[in-house]
């Protein structure tokens, strides 16, 4: 027996494994990021809506709810807007401890528009989870290939601008 044939089945599980290994890295990206839309021009979302959004498609943005989904052509969205807004824990503060009420709490506000099929400008507003922000808005720009803007320095510093 040559060493060349001990080291197929050594081989064969590698490969297997850096495959399932793939498979599941595929799987978890196209799972989306966390966001909840919390107003623009859409009415059948209403307000205050959780779901997800997709950016793997090297076409279109999916937005998905539970009950709804929007898929918007990255060439027809011409905005891209980076906010926060920081609130203070008064709440917490009273109740748990003082120190509380010195650190911030801050949200992420995604803003996209696009021109709809029938040449209308609309808008989404997201708030997108503290642990996607970055990856969302990366995705954003390289399959728009438009710039994030900023709303203000302090948005600038942390989105990665």
């Amino acid at each position: 027996m040559r060493a060349n044939d001990r080291s197929s089945p050594a081989l064969a599980a590698t490969t297997t494994l850096v495959l399932a290994l793939f498979v599941a890295d595929a799987t978890a990206a196209d799972a989306g990021y966390r966001v909840e839309y919390v107003g623009g021009t859409l009415a059948q979302f209403g307000s205050r809506v959780s779901g997800r959004i997709h950016t793997s498609d090297p076409e279109v943005l999916v937005f998905e709810t539970r009950n709804l989904g929007l898929e918007v052509p990255y060439e027809r969205i011409n905005l891209l807007e980076y906010g926060q807004q920081a609130g203070r824990r008064y709440l917490l503060g009273i109740v748990i401890s003082p120190l509380l009420l010195l650190s911030k709490s801050r949200k992420h506000f995604l803003t996209i528009g696009y021109k709809d099929e029938e040449g209308r400008q609309q808008a989404m507003v997201f708030q997108v989870d503290k642990a996607g922000v970055r990856a969302v808005m990366a995705s954003l720009e390289a399959r728009t290939g438009l710039k994030m803007n900023y709303q203000d320095d302090e948005a600038r510093k942390s989105g990665g601008g």
